[in-house]
């Protein structure tokens, strides 16, 4: 069954909801489904997706509470048991950024399978958290007082120190070394954030400006004031010819306490695009 209009306004308002507030826990996997739901031209059910997941954790409270916990267990489930991995060969493919072909095909983006890493964790009660790795998105889990990374892409594997400065020189050249920044946690908002993202960016990429506007909608209810996404949607709108959503996005940024510079531009766009509605 094809959606309507209705059904996209229903799920960016839900996919709002579930993204209010500070923005530092989220239910990462729901907004996930609800991204997904928005990018697909038919109706999903949702609910055996859902099961699926609840089955893998339920997998993994069940491994731990015979074998202890650790953070190998992760893998020993998602990886191994049910088979998940990163996509290397097609990696730029659309489905590896949606959560529902993620679990269709078991294979996906870094932050795409963290999303199901990071749920899963957190069901068995880990702290469980994104880092802000440069290039690679990689997840911390805390587990009775000791904290590990984990690769989601790479089958869970978790890294050592060395495995992690090998990694940096792989992303930013031979000479890079770890610093603190490198662990930084990064909010749950800003992981649905990156995870849409890398679709928008592939949108842009095969100039399907249309589908990439209807991605950057999903941005801003994920985070409706970010100045630099309400520019891009700005830009994007009136490339499209949409000149009232591009007058409401700037308009929206020119609220913000932002960089002075670029509230002085977009307040040149603002009033460009008004006096072409006259």
């Amino acid at each position: 069954m094809s959606l309507s209009e209705s059904d996209d306004q229903r799920n960016l308002e839900r996919l709002r909801d579930l993204c209010a507030g500070d923005g530092e826990r989220l239910d990462l996997l729901e907004a996930g489904f609800v991204l997904s739901a928005l990018g697909s031209d038919e109706a999903i059910d949702l609910a055996p997706f859902r099961q699926h997941v609840t089955s893998m954790a339920s997998d993994l409270a069940d491994l731990v509470h015979r074998r202890g916990a650790n953070p190998e267990s992760l893998a020993e489930v998602i990886a191994r048991s049910y088979a998940y991995r990163g996509d290397s060969e097609t990696y730029d493919d659309l489905r590896n950024a949606d959560i529902v072909q993620v679990i269709e095909r078991r294979k996906g983006l870094p932050v795409a399978l963290s999303i199901l890493y990071l749920h899963v964790a957190r069901a068995q009660g880990w702290d469980a958290e994104g880092l802000a790795f440069p290039g690679h998105f990689l997840i911390r889990i805390g587990i009775d007082g000791g904290r590990h990374v984990v690769d989601p892409f790479h089958e869970g594997v978790v890294l050592e120190a060395s495995d992690l400065r090998k990694l940096l020189q792989q992303v930013l050249g031979p000479d890079a070394e770890l610093q603190p920044a490198h662990f930084d946690p990064v909010t749950d908002r800003d992981v649905l954030l990156r995870l849409e993202n890398n679709v928008r960016l592939r949108l842009a990429k095969r100039e399907d400006w249309p589908a990439a506007a209807r991605s950057l909608d999903r941005m801003l209810a994920i985070a409706p004031d970010r100045a630099e996404l309400l520019f891009e949607a700005g830009q994007i709108n009136t490339r499209l010819d949409k000149r009232r959503a591009a007058i409401a996005a700037y308009e929206r940024l020119l609220g913000l306490d932002t960089d002075p510079g670029l509230l002085k531009q977009v307040a040149g766009l603002l009033q460009e695009l008004r006096r072409g509605l006259n």
